[in-house]
């Protein structure tokens, strides 16, 4: 979804809008499942990475601009544990019991008209 709003900034507001998202590349180079005995499921990423391209304008008092940008987001890690319980009619479910996640490197390109 988009994602818009404003900010306060010194003098005045700066209202953004961040249109258009769309993630363009994602890379799991190291990633593993394991069974965790009378819990669930353990599930391991590590040194991930994701490209997002999308559209934004910003406005404040005193200007205006707009463009498009590339967020790459690099050196991501994810460690989740999911417990597999049963239900009341002995089928397995699945719940997120535990998330972790690190990132190291976020380079974000602005193209605007100023």
């Amino acid at each position: 979804p988009d994602l818009s709003g404003y900010e306060k900034f010194g003098l005045g507001n700066v209202k953004y809008n961040i249109s258009r998202i769309h993630v363009t590349a994602v890379e799991f180079p190291s990633a593993s499942i394991s069974l965790i005995p009378g819990t669930g499921i353990k599930l391991v990423i590590g040194n991930a990475s994701l490209t997002i391209d999308m559209n934004w304008n910003i406005r404040t008092w005193m200007f205006k601009d707009s463009g498009r940008s590339t967020v790459y987001i690099s050196k991501v890690s994810v460690t989740a544990i999911f417990s597999t319980p049963l239900d009341n009619t002995g089928h397995t479910s699945i719940s997120l019991s535990s998330c972790r996640t690190t990132s190291g490197d976020i380079d974000i390109k602005l193209n605007g008209k100023s």
